[in-house]
């Protein structure tokens, strides 16, 4: 008899890890951890669940404000979303579930770490990971992936063994939490179908249009509407309002850790909401080679994390660049609300470099004059007329 800690979901897969090795005398303990997911009713319901099946305790792990704390916030600070549009609703939160699930089983002096993943998934390479590095001396428990077990054998050991559930599998699934919902169905299965409307959790509600302020300190989320609050419960606020609107839809296609092309369907109005209202800030307040360096690490991090490797050092050596790019980020972006979109207004800033006493683009400057401009500019043409000159020769 062995204590196994198993990450808990209350899903097919994880019931069926759950049943499975209970029966075979393993004392299991599931553990739930919730990253902005689940409402107190839904945890209860999944407690009594995890009982009926035959776990020895249920543990719910809130995880909200770690998940803001170690990842969300350098999302934001980042601009992160890969391939230019998907948030990382999942993957991001992935990571602060298996970090809390190891801590937990190396709290608890457990003999295995379980988990429901298939082998054809990314959550398997992200789990694991964790786990390996974390706790390399507590075994790692795949009974879905090592019996290669269908969706139809596990509902048919399940009824075996008396246990009732929904059998019918879901047209879509649905996967929710503080940074975003993924949508998964047959049209993301495909390359040319889009998902209907009836596939997104959050249906639109509200018409007309909706003016906001978003209030930033050095690239943090601090106000709505010049409502003070935590971050957390700021996010969850704007997501109620802005899903009102069915805004932050979109279909991502990526590349899975494993080497295949996967496509999938999200909801985040809030995350894409904050991200662009911070990056059009910083576009006021920070230099141009503070942008363009920003670009290209924010982008690195996003990647590592999508493909597991939070752990590496060398994202914490990037999170300390991007709390230092964020000094000066800091004023208030009017954003409008409206049914499928949202738009940027502008911003308002200590900080914003347009308030120059220089000049204005396009307009006037009080810095050269108009020979100093054409001396400079024929300086800055010398390298290419150099490899004009050469070249035309040649």
């Amino acid at each position: 008899m062995k204590k196994l800690v198993l990450a808990y979901s209350g899903g097919l897969d994880t019931s069926y890890c759950l049943k499975k090795l209970s029966q075979e005398g393993h004392e299991v303990q599931a553990v739930t951890v919730n990253t902005g997911g689940f409402s107190a009713e839904e945890i209860e319901s999944m407690k009594v669940k995890a009982l009926q099946l035959g776990a020895t305790h249920f543990e719910c792990i809130p995880a909200e404000d770690q998940f803001y704390k170690q990842i969300i916030k350098y999302l934001i600070y980042g601009n992160v979303l890969r391939n230019n549009t998907y948030p990382l609703c999942v993957s991001a939160e992935r990571i602060v579930q298996a970090l809390a699930l190891v801590a937990y089983a190396k709290a608890n002096k457990a003999d295995g770490i379980v988990h429901g993943s298939t082998g054809a998934g990314n959550d398997q390479v992200r789990f694991d990971m964790i786990f390996q590095i974390k706790a390399p001396e507590i075994p790692i428990i795949t009974p879905i992936r090592d019996g290669k077990l269908q969706r139809e054998e596990e509902i048919d050991y399940l009824k075996s063994q008396g246990v009732v559930m929904h059998w019918d599998k879901a047209t879509y699934s649905i996967n929710k939490g503080l940074w975003g919902t993924s949508v998964g169905g047959k049209e993301t299965l495909t390359a040319d179908q889009h998902l209907p409307e009836a596939a997104y959790p959050s249906p639109l509600s509200a018409m007309g249009s909706q003016n906001l302020s978003i209030h930033f300190k050095q690239g943090e989320l601090v106000g709505i509407n010049n409502q003070k609050g935590a971050p957390v419960t700021l996010i969850q606020s704007l997501q109620e309002i802005a899903s009102k609107y069915a805004i932050g839809r979109d279909l991502h296609v990526g590349d899975t850790i494993v080497g295949i092309k996967g496509r999938v369907g999200f909801e985040a109005a809030a995350p894409l909401i904050l991200i662009k209202a911070h990056h059009l800030l910083e576009k006021h307040t920070l230099s141009k080679w503070q942008q363009f360096q920003k670009e290209q690490l924010s982008s690195f991090y996003g990647m590592q994390l999508h493909e597991g490797n939070y752990l590496d050092p060398v994202m914490r050596d990037i999170e300390q660049f991007l709390s230092s790019s964020q000094k000066t980020v800091s004023g208030t972006v009017k954003v409008q609300l409206a049914p499928y979109r949202f738009e940027l207004l502008g911003v308002k800033s200590k900080h914003d470099l347009m308030q120059s006493d220089f000049g204005q683009y396009g307009e006037e400057n009080t810095l050269w004059t108009a020979a100093e401009a054409k001396g400079f500019i024929k300086v800055q043409a010398t390298t290419q007329k150099i490899y004009q000159q050469v070249n035309n020769k040649a």
